[in-house]
């Protein structure tokens, strides 16, 4: 029998949703999460794939936010080995831009203003013959932040939130929520078969993202608490422009800073712009203008030259910042996070989060939870802080590495070694029951294999190929039109879904 009365619902399946979700869960209360589209569908996707504590956010003096973030650097990566991982970042130096004095401080601040302990510290350093730089460039700097798959990272905490009991609904849209008194009354509808479903909730949270000011016009009927920015950023993937692990964080004249991150082996990630956005966040694009932007800037720091014909992928995402009207420059625009709650004259609460960056997800699901559990004592306390992912159980990806090809020695080097950063420990459970390559099934792009495939759609909500190609996996880096007419085909020939809806 479905269960239609929970204690919390929350709006929204992004970072900040599925935190929520997965903490409030391992608290004890009953919890719905549902999402419009799929899990991470939108800016949770769309980043620019760092933990880290925001080092040029020091020039605009948000001192408590990069504190805040950089205490969340290594919790993180404890608790997530296999989908994040520390990265040491090169800055060239450019004295002309920003003199070395204010660098160094930057630097030591950013080295001190939180314990450290897995990350080295920051140094200087000199550019050599061998280095990927234009060879005017001789000096810089160098310090540790971190990397993450942002998509796979919202997947696994919906699966810990299952886990604890919650119930996760992709492909789900909340078309009205009305409150009397102590009790939300909540209209469900399937995304897929327009099918309708009436819950009720003791608290309703909206994590909407980009829609959260826009929910309360068309589904809460209530006028929005906070007005939200939406500033577009985009990037860049290319064919792979150094050598080494290093990433690389380069100045420009307007002040802005663009990153240049290894990705997915073969490619170099670069990123990102900061422009203001109106309309569908759903909609976003790159544009011309944000393309030469960023491959200008590239070109004036790396010897190898870098084209629109380079470019293997782009993609853009809309961060839903906090509305700041006496800031006119969206790069200066705070990334910190705030949330309103209504509970006026007795009335079931709603909490309305608005903005927030990936590096503090953690701390804001915590704090937004803490203040849901104010209208449950028997809430369990926070827990987080230590809670190991789906895949994360292991000490070393080295050591993982070095069971899975005793466990499964005809699995390609390759395709072990990308198991491992996807999967982690679950990535047995994927190949349970395979002997050879052949009980892999069909290959459909890359190393993408039907058994992986089916392993998507039975336990991570993957419903289209669009789902399983760019954000369970990156193996649409590789896939030809062809290949993905393929997938789709395959997805469509018969209903292999587990994901039982109302």
């Amino acid at each position: 029998m479905q269960q239609h009365s929970f204690d919390l619902v929350v709006i929204g399946g992004g970072v900040n949703g599925t935190g929520i979700a997965m903490d409030a869960a391992g608290r004890g209360l009953r919890v719905l999460l549902c999402e419009m589209n799929d899990l991470a569908s939108a800016t949770s996707s769309s980043s620019s794939k760092l933990i880290h504590g925001g080092l040029r956010y020091l020039e605009h003096y948000e001192f408590g936010l990069v504190r805040k973030a950089l205490a969340e650097r290594e919790a993180l990566l404890r608790n997530s080995p296999h989908i994040m991982w520390p990265m040491r970042f090169r800055l060239p130096h450019q004295p002309h831009l920003r003199p070395g004095w204010m660098i160094r401080t930057g630097l030591f601040l950013y080295d001190h203003l939180a314990k450290r302990e897995l990350l080295p510290g920051s140094r200087s350093i000199t550019f050599g013959s061998d280095s990927p730089l234009k060879p005017e460039i001789t000096k810089g700097f160098e310090y540790s932040d971190g990397w993450v798959d942002d998509a796979r990272l919202v997947v696994l905490m919906a699966r810990k939130a299952q886990q604890m009991g919650a119930v996760i609904r992709p492909r789900t849209r909340c078309t009205q929520a009305t409150r009397d008194n102590k009790t939300w009354t909540i209209t469900l509808q399937d995304s897929l078969s327009g099918a309708e479903t009436e819950i009720s909730a003791s608290v309703l949270v909206n994590a909407a993202g980009p829609w959260a000011s826009a929910l309360f016009a068309g589904t809460i009927a209530a006028p929005a608490p906070k007005q939200i920015r939406l500033v577009k950023g985009s990037h860049l993937v290319v064919p792979r422009l150094n050598n080494g692990d290093e990433a690389y964080i380069l100045q420009n004249e307007d002040e802005r800073i663009v990153f240049v991150i290894p990705y997915e082996e073969r490619f170099s990630l670069i990123g990102t712009t900061d422009v203001d956005y109106e309309g569908d966040p759903s909609l976003a694009r790159i544009s011309q203008e944000e393309t030469d932007y960023l491959l200008k800037i590239v070109n004036a720091y790396f010897r190898r030259q870098t084209s629109n014909e380079d470019v293997v992928w782009s993609y853009s995402g809309v961060r839903p910042l906090i509305d700041d009207e006496g800031e006119e420059n969206a790069q200066k625009a705070s990334r910190d996070y705030s949330y309103e709650v209504d509970d006026n004259q007795g009335l079931a609460p709603l909490i309305s989060i608005f903005g927030g960056k990936i590096t503090t997800y953690r701390k804001l699901a915590e704090v937004a939870t803490d203040k849901v559990c104010e209208f449950f004592p028997q809430a369990g306390k926070p827990w987080t802080g230590n809670a190991v992912l789906p895949g994360g159980d292991f000490t070393s990806k080295t050591l993982l590495l070095a069971e899975l090809k005793i466990e499964f020695p005809w699995l390609p080097t390759e395709l072990t070694q990308r198991y491992v950063r996807t999967y982690g420990t679950e990535c047995r459970n994927l190949l349970a029951g395979a002997v050879s390559i052949e009980d892999m099934g069909t290959l459909f792009a890359g190393n993408l294999f039907q058994k992986e495939v089916d392993y998507l759609i039975a336990q991570e909500w993957a419903w289209t190929a669009e789902d399983i190609l760019w954000r369970r996996t990156k193996q649409g880096l590789y896939a030809s039109e062809a290949q993905t007419l393929a997938l789709k085909a395959y997805l469509s020939d018969s209903d292999k879904s587990s994901d039982t809806r109302f």
